[in-house]
């Protein structure tokens, strides 16, 4: 049985409601970042650390306020930061090789090319 919330101690309240606060501010720079920076390049790598630290700080609070108010650990919420971690990087990459190919195959002079020799290729 889970404890009322008013029942809880100021201490767990505090941690709680400043790790929920810095992980949705972590998450909301990051979507300012994909609303404000101008290349396609930097627009993708702002939300993936907000992402990233955000949810960190969001499953931190969850873990300290379920343990706390079922009297139990609770620590499953480390497999979400696990999947995340390990998505949000992964999925950047593609993002970038993706779009780097087709910058590339459309002649954009922009993009840099690959680092290659001339003869190398």
């Amino acid at each position: 049985m889970t404890m009322p919330v008013g029942d809880l101690p100021l201490w767990v309240v505090l941690i709680v409601s400043a790790l929920l606060l810095i992980g949705s501010g972590l998450t909301l720079l990051g979507a300012i970042g994909l609303l404000r920076l101008p290349t396609f390049y930097e627009r993708i790598h702002a939300p993936t650390l907000g992402t990233s630290w955000g949810i960190g700080a969001i499953m931190l609070a969850s873990i300290v306020y379920f343990s706390v108010a079922g009297s139990r650990p609770v620590l499953h919420e480390i497999l979400i930061g696990i999947f995340v971690t390990l998505t949000t990087p992964v999925t950047l990459i593609l993002l970038a090789r993706a779009a780097l190919h087709r910058d590339r195959a459309e002649g954009n002079p922009s993009v840099p090319d690959d680092g290659a020799q001339p003869g190398e290729r």
